[in-house]
């Protein structure tokens, strides 16, 4: 490795670290992520020749998947039998949100169809851009159209709160972490796994073969817990420097086409489930609040505030948004095989 591609990493790397500071300073929404993407693609449109290691960003993948994978427990299939009904109107929106978002995407702003797919889809910003890093798709596009909805729907909470009226309840209770040796038992399966799914080239290998691990030891009993903050931060950094990385040479012409499409898409989705949701509390007598949340296409950890935040039914909403993101982590990657399959 030279020297030059080297300090091109360190000062990625720094700049991601300054950046996710300077967001959690500021209060910024998902700052981890926010601060180092928002930093270094302004380093990277002034001429930085911002790069991350493509070992590091497989890592960080993999540790996505693990993360993922935490939130599939027993008491998540447990409460899969109370609201059958509503989950299946949750698959059947999240279709129709990818559908119309990929219609919309293809002839409204004219993207291919393997960007637009990536970029319609509606939740796991993370995993998207894991997925999109792996193809031929324009991952800049790909990266604002899906920060947009993200922020768009992150910067509504304070709004829906003032207009509920509902004051703040106190401290919430983090939940259980891992420890460094359990992290460690289920990376080294996880990079395994990863390693043969990357020979028969499946899409995002280390982060489904992360995903799968982690799931299958939550599921079973033989680990209880989320992976912690002090492998997540991290991982969000670099993640951002690597949605940040993918701005060098973009011209201002493409980044606001880019937020443009991201804020039509935004508005089409949000008015979409909020409609099925207002047919699904109606149907079903859940509470309007409870259902405008679990069928928001935001941010997992956003939404779950905001149930708090609502006074609403937190296992209902959380219930929802998991389902949907392991919904979709099944749906991309068969999407994207048949794809490369025609």
């Amino acid at each position: 490795m030279s020297f030059r591609i080297s300090f091109d990493y360190s000062l990625t790397l720094a700049l991601g670290a300054g950046g996710a500071f300077l967001a959690y300073w500021l209060q910024v929404p998902a700052p981890y992520l926010v601060g180092p993407a928002a930093v270094v693609t302004l380093a990277g449109l002034s001429g930085v020749r911002a790069a991350v290691p493509g070992r590091l960003r497989d890592m960080a993948f993999m540790a996505v998947g693990l993360s993922m994978g935490s939130g599939v427990t027993p008491e998540v299939l447990a409460a899969t039998r109370q609201w059958p009904v509503s989950f299946l109107a949750l698959f059947l929106m999240t279709v129709l949100l990818l559908v119309v978002g990929w219609v919309l995407l293809r002839k409204a702003f004219r993207y291919d169809g393997l960007t637009a797919m990536l970029a319609a889809c509606p939740g796991h910003l993370s995993y998207v851009l894991s997925l999109a890093a792996g193809t031929k798709s324009d991952l800049a596009s790909v990266s604002i159209i899906q920060s947009v909805r993200v922020l768009a729907l992150t910067l509504l909470v304070p709004l829906i709160v003032e207009f509920y009226g509902l004051s703040k309840p106190g401290a919430l209770v983090p939940p259980m972490s891992v420890d460094a040796l359990t992290v460690l038992l289920m990376a080294v399966p996880a990079y395994a796994l990863g390693y043969g799914l990357q020979r028969v080239r499946v899409p995002a290998a280390l982060l489904v073969g992360g995903m799968i691990v982690s799931s299958t030891m939550h599921l079973t009993g033989l680990v209880e817990g989320v992976i912690p903050l002090w492998v997540q931060v991290p991982v969000y950094v670099v993640l951002g420097c690597m949605i940040g990385a993918r701005f060098v040479g973009v011209s201002a012409a493409d980044l606001k086409r880019s937020f443009l499409a991201g804020m039509s898409l935004t508005v089409v989705v949000s008015l979409l489930s909020a409609v099925i949701a207002l047919a699904v509390s109606t149907a079903l007598d859940i509470p309007l609040d409870a259902a405008l949340i679990a069928f928001a296409p935001g941010g997992l950890e956003t939404m779950a505030a905001m149930a708090v935040i609502l006074h609403a039914d937190p296992a209902y909403v959380g219930t929802h948004h998991i389902l949907r993101l392991v919904f979709l982590s099944i749906l991309m990657p068969l999407l994207l095989a048949r794809r490369r399959a025609l």
